[in-house]
């Protein structure tokens, strides 16, 4: 299974026990498909490329893939396959919600991994 598969079947999950879930895209890049990028870097390398424009979409980094909401309540839920890593910016970011804010976040694998970081399983 990959992680958007997972993050599917835990989205419908949610959904089934009344929340609300968002998924959040966050990247960047250039305005230019990255093949054709380096292609224009190998063979034209004066071209001024810092001229290409340069976007980042989404939100902080390090922002968790989902969200649920439910009973006023928001919870922050970083996906990954079973073997999947957690970036540094992503742990940083499931700390300050969990420390700062009073949020439930945390890593999921699995939906049960989902359920029971909301609190549908105990």
């Amino acid at each position: 299974m990959t992680e958007q598969d997972i993050q599917n079947s835990i989205r419908i999950e949610l959904s089934k026990h009344g929340f609300f879930t968002e998924r959040i895209n966050v990247g960047e890049g250039f305005l230019v498909p990255k093949e054709l990028f380096e292609v224009i870097k190998r063979k034209c390398p004066d071209l001024p490329l810092h001229k290409i424009s340069y976007f980042k979409t989404g939100a902080v980094k390090g922002r968790s893939d989902l969200s649920a909401i439910k009973d006023g309540r928001i919870y922050y839920l970083e996906v990954k396959t079973p073997t999947g890593t957690v970036k540094p910016d992503q742990k940083k970011f499931l700390a300050v919600m969990r420390d700062r804010y009073g949020c439930a976040a945390g890593v999921v694998r699995s939906v049960d991994d989902a359920l029971e970081l909301v609190g549908v399983i105990k």
